[in-house]
């Protein structure tokens, strides 16, 4: 497989990172910077926030969001009042008021709103936690956490998705040679309610004479996740079956949209395993990190990544990856705050940090993965561990551009899994697990059961997410064009390139011709992005979009001034956002969205098209 040039050598010196030991405190929670008390041994950390649900700075959030929810490092007990968890906007918008609610494992904080409580659409909430204290060590948050996240302009009616598990799924099953001593994860398409994670809800059974397996239930608010660990190994040679039902609901109280009964429906999610004997112990190791050791010149709002090399046939736990255990020092060891920590879902091996403010030009920073029994570990039961900590620096520059690219805000129309703005038809047994708009036009031709979502046919919010599609290609095609390995020739066939992030012009069509897949790879990067600006077309013929190395499809923009043909049973990665018209043959399927008309009367046809709106 080919790849850009000097891409390969960055991967290999990500692997080797100096193994040293550190005394710091530990990164996150706060407006500034947390102070450090104490070091070595005795340090007392205070409990900081690990992620929100919604994200920071998160945008497009459903209007008739209920809850919001926050994870800590630590076990805190309950927060002292409502004061201490507030979300809030500016007049004359109305603050939401509403209960706070403590999780089982005393680490998750949800604010439930009030009944009826209706989002302000298109308006900038507030998030701010304080007070919170360590149910160990009594130590108080030493900083207010404060986060925001936007509004759209449409309530959520899409039902959240199981999309990835452990063991994996497969059809018609049950997956064969999974190891005893693993736990047990699924994770969702959406933020989850975590009340409704629950030992009822997420369950493992098996067939007399076998006992049904004792575990705890957990569930990790940055990366969507659900953990079963069983209480002890499960019983070689037998078939185990997992069940989510259909309790389990989104934020918004969407209840889950299982492989048991059809859309509209909600339904519960069941997949099943057999079991041979344990997987060996083996440490946790890290493979490589991102920016790589002794890095000069990192943008001032990159996003500091190690990638795992957990247990064989393991992943990582993500309740072990937080802000206790994955920190940033920055000078004089002061302890940079985050705004979040959290597992890459899709790989299980890539944990991000992700600062709440931009880092400082000019300045050298130490990031620290904290190893032994109180720091990361992987999925085995009992679990395997890194051996000690590991740590590597990193000095910061200026940049015009962040080299892996730049994100495209979708704004109204991100919760859209089909847009145009002409025509839409669609043969076959289509499926859009996401919302459907046609703004201006009349002719909608997706049957109703085959949206997981609204459809919105001439009314606010389409014509809301047509306005923001054009803003979406706009700001696309005004970045500056790629240069060097990065500008494409025209007609390019990009079929068996690796492709690392970043910002690729072409002044006329991209090809994906096949049989060969182009491949994205972040690099252990989860927050790496892609723009493909496209002078003409698209097409995908036999050849599909792999994505690796961390790399996330909602990332992943392609953005052609006219159409774009995806092939027959194409496998395709990315948000199209089209100037003119789309076409999907028959079995493609998209992790994406296709976003049609941004410049003219557009339409979509479908054939038998999986269309899958990724994670916020």
């Amino acid at each position: 497989m080919n790849s850009i040039q000097g891409y390969s050598s960055r991967l290999v010196a990500g692997a080797t990172v100096a193994l040293t030991m550190l005394l710091s405190a530990c990164g996150g929670g706060g407006e500034g910077r947390d102070p450090i008390l104490g070091t070595g041994a005795g340090a007392v950390l205070p409990p900081t926030v690990t992620a929100t649900a919604p994200t920071n700075n998160a945008t497009g959030v459903p209007i008739s969001l209920q809850a919001v929810t926050a994870d800590f490092s630590e076990r805190i007990v309950a927060l002292a009042g409502a004061s201490n968890f507030t979300v809030t906007c500016a007049a004359p918008c109305v603050s939401p008021t509403g209960t706070l609610a403590l999780g089982a494992t005393g680490r998750i904080v949800t604010l439930t709103f009030a009944a009826g409580t209706t989002l302000v659409p298109q308006t900038v909430y507030t998030i701010t936690i304080s007070g919170a204290v360590s149910a160990t060590t009594g130590a108080a948050m030493a900083f207010p956490y404060v986060a925001r996240f936007t509004t759209g302009v449409n309530p959520d009616s899409t039902r959240p998705r199981v999309i990835v598990t452990v063991p994996a799924t497969t059809i018609p099953g049950p997956t064969n040679g999974v190891a005893v001593n693993t736990a047990i994860t699924a994770g969702f398409s959406e933020d989850m309610a975590p009340a409704t994670i629950s030992a009822s809800s997420f369950t493992i059974t098996c067939p007399a004479p076998c006992v049904n397996p004792a575990g705890t239930v957990s569930y990790a608010v940055g990366t969507r996740t659900a953990v079963f660990t069983p209480n002890s190994a499960l019983a070689a040679g037998t078939t185990y079956t997992v069940t989510v039902t259909s309790a389990a609901t989104d934020l918004a109280g969407n209840a889950l949209a299982g492989n048991q009964g059809p859309l509209p429906g909600a339904s519960n999610y069941v997949w099943t395993f057999t079991t041979v004997g344990p997987s060996a112990a083996a440490n946790v190791t890290v493979q490589s990190t991102n920016p790589v050791s002794g890095s000069a010149g990192v943008c001032p709002n990159a996003t500091i990544n190690a990638t795992f090399s957990p247990a064989p046939g393991q992943r990582m736990d993500p309740l072990t990856i937080n802000t206790a255990t994955f920190s940033v020092t920055g000078p004089g060891q002061i302890s940079i705050a985050a705004s979040s920590v959290v597992l890459d879902a899709a790989t299980g091996r890539i944990a991000s940090f992700t600062p709440l403010n931009p880092l400082t030009s000019g300045s050298s920073y130490t990031a620290t993965i904290k190893g032994g029994a109180s720091g990361v570990k992987d999925l085995s039961v009992p679990a395997n561990i890194l051996a000690s900590d590991f740590v590597w620096t990193f000095a910061v520059g200026t940049c015009t551009t962040p080299p892996a690219g730049t994100a495209i805000p979708l704004g109204a129309a991100a919760s859209f899994g089909i847009m145009s703005t002409s025509a839409i038809t669609s043969t076959g047994p289509t499926q859009i697990n996401g919302d459907v708009a046609l703004s201006p036009g009349t002719s909608q031709g997706i049957p109703p059961p085959q949206v997981n979502g609204v459809i919105h046919v001439n009314d606010a919010q389409a014509a809301a997410a047509k306005a923001d599609l054009l803003a979406a290609y706009n700001a696309a095609k005004a970045l500056p064009p790629g240069a060097g390995p990065f500008a494409l020739g025209g007609g390019v066939d990009l079929s068996g390139l690796t492709l690392p992030p970043g910002t690729y012009t072409s002044a006329t069509t991209i090809l994906i011709n096949g049989p060969a897949a182009v491949v994205l790879d972040g690099g252990g990067n989860a927050n790496a992005t892609w723009v493909f600006q496209i002078g003409s077309s698209l097409t995908t013929v036999t050849g599909s979009v792999s994505l690796i190395g961390g790399a996330q499809a909602k990332n992943v923009f392609w953005v052609p001034t006219a159409d774009a043909t995806i092939g027959t049973n194409t496998i395709f990665q990315g948000t199209i956002l089209a100037g003119r018209d789309v076409t999907a043959k028959t079995g493609a399927v998209i992790n994406g969205r296709i976003l049609a008309g941004a410049i003219g009367a557009a339409t979509v046809a479908l054939d038998s098209t999986t269309v899958n709106v990724p994670a916020p």
